[in-house]
């Protein structure tokens, strides 16, 4: 099957049509329950700045640039991953990492191998490369489930990019992918990867292939989907490009200001593009909704959005405030998950 949309929201809706017609049909029972699956499919977003639902069902920025982060800074650490995504736990074996998380397999697989900076090395020597792909599922994974039954093991198998008609595409190969939980941030994630590798290399960002063995939702997120479907076309809308040039020395500065923020020490970076800045008042709009709302945080949420440069942002902003409110009126702690900052620093980047 494949299915080709503009945008995420756009892909979203063909595929749980789709996956919806299939039940009863298609139905499977894997260990993480009753699921329905379409088996062999290639989904493509043509722009892949569209990569944010704009839905209230399913708009989740924050969990998804939360992962994103955890990806880039090369973590398996489950504590950095559960300040965005509480339901991580479910998935780790020890209580403090995650076996099958990504950032040690992009940036030092084994160890030491530098997946990301090897394929944007090998498109800046030679921009017809077949050969610039990144493998996450490895062989061993395998045997090492049947020794002990891991809990989570990496979906996707392989990255390729390659440069075409000036511009950089990306193929995701996944062997089983969640169509509610796990392909809106599986979407998120690579379109960032994709983008931070076009800027590398000097290209503008091409299409972007998702290529799944199993394409499920589980039974009991049927009258999610539903709900979902119930909203209808969304605006089509897309994050504002990144900024030309190299994107590293920009993104160290994200990862610092980030961990400052998780770990409770706001940090001081210095003024960046306004593309970065705004994902640094994003960070720091998580932070403070993540505990019981007060009228003094509620004034530094409103501030912070009114220094955001672009407006794409607002409606993930406004969800977060509606939140806060309703927190307030329940006089309950604000506790968000995938669903869904104390800072001196309310002035990032500002240029």
């Amino acid at each position: 099957m494949y299915l080709s949309a503009e945008t995420l929201d756009d892909l979203l809706l063909k595929v749980y049509r789709r996956l919806l017609r299939k039940r009863g049909s298609n139905d499977i029972t894997p260990h993480k329950g009753p699921a329905t699956e379409i088996n062999g499919v290639l989904l493509q977003i043509r722009n892949p700045r569209a990569r944010l639902s704009r839905t209230e069902k399913k708009n989740t920025l924050f969990s998804c640039l939360g992962e994103f982060l955890w990806y880039i800074a090369g973590s398996d650490n489950l504590d950095f991953i559960k300040y965005y995504i509480s339901r991580y736990s479910d998935f780790s074996d020890d209580q403090r990492t995650i076996y099958g998380a990504y950032g040690p397999r992009l940036f030092a697989l084994n160890g030491k191998v530098d997946q990301v900076g090897n394929v944007i090395k090998t498109l800046r020597e030679n921009r017809d490369s077949r050969r610039a792909v990144i493998q996450l599922f490895r062989g061993e994974d395998l045997e090492d489930d049947v020794a002990s039954r891991r809990k989570d093991l990496p979906c996707t198998c392989t990255l390729q990019f390659t440069i075409r008609n000036h511009q950089l595409n990306l193929m995701v190969m996944m062997r089983s992918n969640d169509a509610y939980w796990g392909l809106p941030h599986d979407v998120f994630a690579f379109t960032m990867l994709q983008e931070l590798v076009a800027r590398s290399v000097g290209v503008e960002i091409g299409p972007y292939k998702h290529a799944v063995g199993s394409l499920h939702f589980y039974t009991e997120h049927t009258q999610a989907l539903l709900d979902y479907l119930d909203e209808g076309v969304q605006e089509r809308s897309h994050m504002p490009p990144m900024p030309l040039g190299d994107p590293w020395e920009s993104i160290e500065v994200l990862k610092r200001v980030e961990r400052g923020l998780r770990r409770g020490r706001p940090a001081s970076p210095q003024a960046v593009d306004p593309y970065w800045s705004d994902l640094f008042r994003l960070l720091e709009i998580f932070r403070l909704t993540q505990k019981t709302a007060k009228p003094e945080q509620r004034n530094k949420v409103a501030l912070l959005q009114k220094q955001m440069h672009s407006p794409f942002y607002d409606i993930y902003i406004a969800k977060r405030q509606r939140q806060i409110q309703k927190s307030a009126l329940s006089a309950e702690p604000l506790l968000f998950d995938a669903e869904e900052l104390d800072s001196q620093q309310l002035n990032f980047g500002k240029v």
